[in-house]
């Protein structure tokens, strides 16, 4: 089982870089992937509710291939991402939801404009994610993370990217907040193979997983470098870090 936890999805094609749902499935097939978590590209207008919409009409033309996520802003206001939220769990049934500060610009520890959000999020006991790069690392520092996973440590957080999207990257902190904080989970996309390694030998390989950021990244090209990555290791932690990671992780079948 294949499951690339890191994918965008698109209501429609407005970009170079904007998949539909039948664009990402067929990239799955070519690069044999099995499923993957599906989350959206932001528009350019910032309208999210139609892309949050696409994902889960995704998620039901696709149930056994997409594994769908929200997307949660909090600069459009607290009702605003208080109604996705609710909009995203009660009736849309995601796995989760994500954040991000880069493309959405604001400090994903902020007291203020952040944590009511997240605080409302965790309690539905969902998994979280956050964007976690140096494309703009005063947003989105790993060290902020580390503070969101200490506030709530019985929430998962997805620790997405790795500290990556960016050169030169933070990888070695986000490896130092991961091993500080046993309820993140890393996904290794947009990355350097170093830090992934790194990672697998620091954290141990029941908390990494596979992710390419697709269409930022093809799915392809990054799966067959971390099939390279893992030659030599058991095929136990080959599942693991490939798909059933994430899976556990999300509390979802292998099969």
């Amino acid at each position: 089982m294949i499951v690339d936890a890191d994918c965008h999805i698109s209501s429609q094609r407005f970009d170079g870089l904007a998949l539909t749902a039948d664009d990402l499935v067929a990239a799955m097939d070519g690069a044999q992937v099995d499923q993957a978590l599906v989350w959206l590209k932001p528009p350019y207008d910032k309208d999210i509710g139609p892309e949050n919409r696409a994902v889960y009409d995704a998620a039901r033309a696709y149930p056994d291939r997409l594994i769908p996520f929200g997307w949660v802003n909090p600069r459009l206001g607290e009702r605003h991402a208080l109604d996705t939220l609710a909009r995203c769990f009660d009736e849309y049934g995601f796995h989760g939801v994500k954040f991000n500060g880069a493309q959405d610009d604001y400090v994903i520890d902020d007291e203020a404009l952040v944590m009511p959000i997240v605080e409302r999020a965790a309690a539905y006991g969902k998994v979280l994610a956050f964007h976690i790069g140096a494309d703009f690392p005063e947003n989105t520092h790993p060290m902020r993370l580390g503070r969101l996973a200490a506030r709530f440590p019985d929430t998962t957080f997805l620790l997405i990217h790795l500290g990556g999207a960016a050169f030169p990257a933070l990888d070695r902190a986000a490896i130092e907040v991961a091993s500080a904080h046993h309820n993140l989970h890393v996904i290794g996309s947009a990355i350097h193979e170093r830090a992934i390694i790194a990672a697998l030998d620091t954290l141990g390989t029941d908390r990494v997983s596979f992710g390419s950021d697709m269409p930022f990244f093809l799915m392809h090209v990054r799966r067959a470098m971390y099939e390279a990555l893992l030659e030599g290791r058991d095929e136990h932690t080959r599942r693991g870090i490939m798909g059933e990671n994430i899976l556990r992780v999300l509390g979802l079948p292998k099969a």
